[in-house]
């Protein structure tokens, strides 16, 4: 039998190389063999802006569907909360990976604990670029001051313990794949309910060419579809809006033992509106993204 070995594109910050090496573990597990190619994206070149300035979407993804498109690589690994919710002609998302944790972290530096709801002192600098994040600890806190702050993620760690913000938001899933050691830091778990992840965080998604059958059937046996089962919903919810990621939208998608399906979303117009909160439930996952979206636009 021929050896099959695909061709991995991934970009190359710490993260994306953990998420890439863990694709070729689980593949290397059913026999096949791989090799990375990193590949730099829009959303890497251009580190002095907030993501909501940064235009088009995509700017994470579009240089490594262009190499799939033109034949240079096999398959993608992204973050799927990355991604676009319509994929370019020709692509399609062949499988997705296990959930980390799809909570957000606040991580803050011992001299700025505060007594205040979420621990931070009073007028505390808080660094994100997410407008999501931006809008959701604003509703908690008005208080605070927000900077953006770009970089990988161990990068925007040291920018913390440096001094430059008081505290720092960031995906628990990354922080938790790359294994860092926060001891000097207080970190503040936040309820995946109550602050809303963004739609698919803590979940890698697997893109191929469509038209490549035989990628798509190695693919097929990583795919996780209990995961897929939530992630569309919140993808979904995501598309109907024509939201990307600079819409400060957070839509949260869980199933429980008994199948029921529960959605919490936050939504706001811009960074620093207000924050309109929704939960839906539902017994089945047909027209939850729908139900959610229309009770987002009404409330």
């Amino acid at each position: 039998m021929e050896s099959t070995k695909l061709i991995i594109g991934t970009r190359g910050s710490k993260l994306a190389l953990w998420q890439a090496h863990f694709v070729q573990a689980e593949l290397a597990k059913i026999g096949i063999g791989s090799e990375l190619l990193i590949i730099k994206t829009k959303g890497d070149r251009i580190q002095h802006l907030s993501f909501d300035k940064i235009e088009g979407k995509g700017f994470f993804t579009k240089e490594i569907e262009d190499a799939l498109l033109q034949g240079d690589v096999d398959l993608a690994v992204h973050s799927m909360k990355d991604m676009p919710t319509t994929a370019p002609e020709g692509l399609i998302i062949t499988a997705v990976s296990y959930r980390e944790n799809p909570a957000d972290w606040l991580l803050i530096r011992k001299e700025s604990l505060g007594d205040k709801i979420l621990k931070l002192k009073e007028n505390a600098v808080v660094g994100t670029s997410s407008a999501r994040r931006k809008a959701q600890i604003l509703h908690f806190r008005p208080d605070l001051e927000l900077k953006d702050i770009r970089g990988n993620v161990p990068t925007r760690i040291n920018k913390l313990r440096a001094g430059q913000f008081d505290g720092i938001l960031l995906a628990a899933a990354g922080i938790t794949r790359l294994g860092l050691d926060l001891s000097d830091l207080e970190v503040i778990p936040l309820n995946p309910k109550e602050f809303v992840p963004a739609p698919a965080q803590g979940v890698m998604a697997f893109q191929t060419v469509a038209s490549d059958l035989k990628t798509r059937r190695i693919l097929k046996q990583l795919h996780q579809s209990d995961t897929a089962a939530v992630t569309n919903v919140e993808r979904k919810a995501l598309q109907l809006l024509d939201g990307g990621c600079q819409m400060p939208l957070g839509v949260y998608c869980e199933k429980d033992a008994v199948g029921n399906y529960h959605v919490f979303a936050a939504k706001a117009e811009t960074w620093d509106a207000p924050v309109k909160k929704v939960r839906v439930s539902s017994s089945t996952s047909a027209g939850l993204a729908e139900e959610v979206v229309r009770q987002l636009r009404e409330s």
